[in-house]
């Protein structure tokens, strides 16, 4: 959640978004249109389903700023990269312009979602998942 200038003098703000086992940095720059870039291919090509692609586009929704986007995300699944790519956006936008920090809280946007996968325990098959037990 860093604000930092390249050469050429143009602004940006970086935020991390983080889900499960996915980690997004993410760098907005205003421009004049959206557009995103995720691991330097387009938004459409990296997240290819409907659903990931208004995961990851919720976020501009209050918002009547336009940027440019580029994101490196690793990590995770498909559905958790996205997820992790709009908390980083969202943190971002704040940093931006904190009058967005209640409509985005409200969504649920800037809370880290703390599910992860439960570790197997010895003597189980998973983490809850008990060996057949027969009784004779």
């Amino acid at each position: 959640m860093i604000t930092k200038t390249i050469e050429n003098k143009e602004r940006y703000i970086e935020a991390v978004g983080r889900r499960k086992t996915s980690v997004a940095r993410v760098r907005l720059t205003p421009a004049s249109k959206i557009s995103v870039s995720v691991n330097e291919k387009e938004l459409e090509a990296y997240f290819p389903t409907l659903m990931l692609k208004k995961i990851v586009l919720s976020v501009f929704d209050d918002t009547t700023d336009k940027f440019s986007v580029t994101a490196k995300v690793k990590g995770g699944g498909n559905s958790s990269q996205a997820e992790a790519l709009r908390h980083g956006l969202a943190r971002a936008l704040v940093i931006h312009d904190a009058l967005l920090r209640t409509k985005l809280k409200q969504k649920g946007f800037l809370k880290r979602d703390p599910r992860a996968k439960e570790r197997r325990k010895f003597g189980l098959k998973k983490a809850r998942k008990a060996p057949q037990w027969s009784k004779r």
